[in-house]
């Protein structure tokens, strides 16, 4: 009995900072990323890796992954792979590696990751602008007060 084309699931979906491969063929990942703090903006993220593990589908798939400014509308980076699926009990992992990102503003930027143009997460990423830890926060009120 052939199983119907049934589309798969995310069942992980996680930003980081680089995604290596034992030599069993595990994955692991290095630096799994919550939010980015930076000193100063714009800043270029050299490397930032997307990892995806597909499951539960059978057939064969698009999968496609953005980076998206705080806008929601510009496209960062863009990876796009295909992959197959011969039973609902088989798995496969995918990542993206996108370099040379430029983060221009703070604000909250979107991971997106798409099946087959089936959208099936859509992460905010946070960048914040934090001094350097040598140096006072700048309060704008307390600089009025002053003046």
């Amino acid at each position: 009995m052939n199983a119907a084309r049934i589309l798969p699931e995310l069942q992980a979906s996680l930003l980081c900072e680089e995604v290596r491969q034992e030599a069993n063929g595990n994955l692991f990942l290095i630096g799994v990323i919550n939010f980015i703090r930076v000193p100063q903006l714009p800043v270029v993220a050299t490397r930032v890796c997307v990892f995806n593990r597909w499951t539960s589908g059978v057939g064969r798939f698009a999968e496609t992954t953005r980076l998206l400014a705080p806008d929601g509308m510009t496209v960062l980076g863009k990876g796009e792979t295909k992959f197959e699926l011969q039973d609902p009990a088989h798995h496969t992992s995918r990542v993206h590696v996108f370099t040379s990102v430029e983060l221009k503003t703070s604000g909250t930027y979107f991971i997106e990751v798409m099946v087959d143009d089936v959208m099936k997460i859509r992460a905010p990423l946070s960048v914040a602008l934090a001094p350097p830890q040598n140096q006072p926060a700048v309060n704008p009120v307390a600089e009025q007060k002053q003046a």
